[in-house]
């Protein structure tokens, strides 16, 4: 019955996870869209360093208290409801959802209110007369995007609970859809035309928040609000969400760190670092960050349902997995580097030398895909027990392995020291998280380091092909983008067609799980 239960909640995570790659793929294409159109029409430079800057802080706030965590904080406390008393769940929703608004309310205002400390504290270095204003500014236009995006996050936790991940994962198509359309249509009719990519973010969210509502509305969620601050489900979820909140600060601290350092780098490392990040975060959304959403209402069961087993057997099948699709993508992405930012970014106000220095950031942050996957799976198994301690100490443990680093490796390799330090305390956090969670539920290692092994030789396997491509077109020349891009898609099916292949030949227990549960229905889950 174990074994059944096990292999159930494996389809489930898989189909899960495929529903959420689908539209976190999506919504990555037009993301790379809408950054080929920023960077084309807006470049490197100082407007460019404004609006990332602005863009950056409610993007902060977000992580902190939107799906960072209310949505990992609800989940497991509405999941709990669910699943000992569906009639309470829904006042407990309505309960939580009002004290959400309000929360939101006034910290919007403050925000608005302290867009200049708020700017000063990220760019500190800043000495230009024409940025530092305008990324004011650009704070207080973008600031209510963290109202509409929290309330996305609550609605994401409630319809990810009950089975639901379509909706929330194609809200962000919306975002990038509305800064695009900002960007070509509206930038003219602006002084300076960035403060129309402003607006459009602001946009952005009221239309992710309006995607919400049907789906909630066909799940039986009442919207009508409730006033009970003093409900149990709203203090669980507080009680939850403040020490998330501190570990998710002192995570996301780390890139306003990074920010910070770079303001005394020439201008355009911010740029540099924020295009890079882009390009490293293609496949952490589609995958890591994909099997971490679609985990945690699993994890939450077993762990509500006090079956200890099962969630070390799904905590272990979702880091394997992580791995098996994160290390390829390393490797092809610290080969394919220069294609990858010249042929998405180069164009327009990009040149060359904005190629290079942003290949360069994206090389440092690449070699830490795995450990950011590892880290959204590891830290979901601690939420799904309640426990939000423990990643606030990995988080801690991180944030100051990135300040140390950044510090000494920011002169000798100036932006991309800090994507460096980054990645070194995303491997410092993940190994923190890994073996207290395996003296908790008694991970086993072995297993995991087999699976790695083979991962890896099926990914080196890829690289005579790689390389091989790699010389077939001048790379940094400007122009003959349709050529380029034909051949990079070839380049990366190439090298995924290998990699699968080696993967079989080596018998790989995650490539069979792919298949299985992904083209196979779960069976149904047996009853209490």
């Amino acid at each position: 019955m174990v074994e059944q239960w096990a292999m159930k909640e494996e389809q489930r995570i898989l189909r899960a996870t495929a529903v959420v790659t689908g539209g976190t793929f999506l919504s990555r294409v037009l993301g790379l869209i809408r950054d080929v159109v920023i960077s084309g029409i807006f470049g490197a430079g100082p407007w460019a360093d404004a609006f990332f800057v602005a863009f950056a802080i409610p993007n902060f706030f977000r992580r902190l208290m939107g799906e960072g965590s209310l949505t990992v904080a609800f989940v497991p406390v509405y999941t709990d409801y669910l699943t000992r008393d569906p009639a309470e769940a829904k006042k407990a929703l309505r309960a939580v959802g009002t004290a959400t608004v309000m929360v939101l309310l006034l910290f919007t205002i403050g925000g608005v209110l302290g867009a200049p400390w708020l700017v000063k504290l990220q760019v500190f270095g800043w000495r230009s007369k024409e940025a530092m204003p305008l990324a004011v500014e650009l704070t207080r236009i973008c600031f209510p995007y963290l109202f509409f995006i929290s309330l996305v996050a609550l609605a994401m936790g409630v319809l990810n609970a009950h089975g639901h991940f379509a909706a929330p994962a194609l809200a962000p198509c919306l975002l990038n859809l509305s800064l695009i359309a900002s960007a070509l249509l509206l930038a003219p009719y602006f002084d300076p035309p960035v403060k129309a990519l402003a607006w459009g973010v602001v946009a952005g969210g009221v239309l992710q928040l309006a995607l919400q509502v049907p789906f909630l509305r066909k799940e039986g969620v009442s919207l009508k609000p409730l006033l009970d601050l003093r409900h149990r489900a709203v203090l669980r979820v507080g009680t939850l969400m403040l020490p998330m909140v501190a570990g998710i600060a002192l995570f996301q601290i780390n890139q306003v760190v990074n920010r910070l350092l770079a303001s005394f780098l020439p201008h355009g490392s911010i740029s540099y670092l924020y295009y890079a990040d882009r390009l490293f975060e293609l496949p952490l959304g589609l995958f890591a960050v994909a099997i971490g959403v679609a985990a945690l209402p699993s994890f939450s069961r077993h762990a509500a349902r006090g079956r200890w087993e099962e969630l070390r057997s799904d905590v272990d099948f979702s880091l394997r997995t992580i791995f098996f699709i994160s290390l390829p993508a390393m490797v092809a992405i610290i080969v394919l580097r220069i294609p990858l930012v010249g042929t998405i970014f180069q164009h327009g106000a990009f040149g060359p030398k904005e190629t290079v220095f942003t290949a360069q950031a994206l090389l440092a942050y690449a070699v830490s895909i795995g450990a950011y996957g590892g880290i959204h799976v590891l830290s979901r198994a601690f939420y799904a027990m309640q426990d939000a301690r423990t990643p606030v100490k990995g988080a801690a443990l991180g944030a100051v392995v990135n300040l140390g680093a950044g510090l000494i490796l920011m002169h000798p390799l100036r932006h991309a020291g800090l994507a460096l330090a980054n990645s070194l305390a995303a491997f410092a956090n993940m190994t923190f998280l890994f073996f207290l969670l395996k003296k908790r539920i008694s991970l086993q290692v072995h297993p995991l380091m087999r699976a790695l092994v083979r991962t890896a030789l099926a990914s080196l396997a890829m690289l005579p092909w790689l390389l091989w491509m790699m010389t077939k077109v001048d790379w940094m020349a400007t122009g003959d983008y349709g050529k380029k891009a034909l051949l990079l898609s070839a380049t990366v099916m190439g090298g995924g067609v290998i990699f699968l292949g080696t993967s079989f030949l080596l018998r790989s227990e995650e490539l069979k799980a792919l298949v299985v549960g992904v083209l196979r229905r779960p069976p149904e889950a047996p009853r209490e």
